[in-house]
């Protein structure tokens, strides 16, 4: 169940403005703050069947743009491919402080940790 809701929130912060209000609104309430069908059904007026079917509606079309963009696929593939640059780049530091111990070499590694740092804050 959690990889199921970090999943639906992933997909609320990369598409939910593509949503509707009440969609939004509902989506939000039920995965971010955690209220219950029958919370959401109170507060609103409505019953519980129509809170589930405007947040399986939502569900459904945030689904459906993923497959289609594949943003958020992309945007994991990303951060791996960001964390092992950052392991080699470790790995260079090191090597250059016990063994070659060459200020160009360290200047170009400070070079690529800034970038690094600069595609993480994307």
């Amino acid at each position: 169940m959690k990889h199921q809701t970090y999943r639906m929130t992933m997909l609320y912060d990369f598409y939910g403005d593509l949503l509707t209000d009440r969609q939004k609104e509902f989506y939000d309430l039920y995965y971010n703050e955690d209220l219950s069908l029958a919370e959401i059904a109170e507060n609103y007026g409505i019953t519980r069947q129509g809170v589930r079917d405007i947040i399986v509606r939502a569900e459904a079309s945030l689904q459906d743009i993923e497959e289609k963009t594949g943003l958020i696929g992309r945007y994991h593939r990303m951060q791996e491919a960001i964390d092992s640059l950052q392991q080699t780049l470790v790995k260079i530091n090191l090597l250059n402080e016990e063994a070659i111990q060459n200020n160009e070499l360290e200047v170009l590694c400070q070079q690529l940790e800034d970038a690094v740092s600069a595609l993480r804050k994307e």
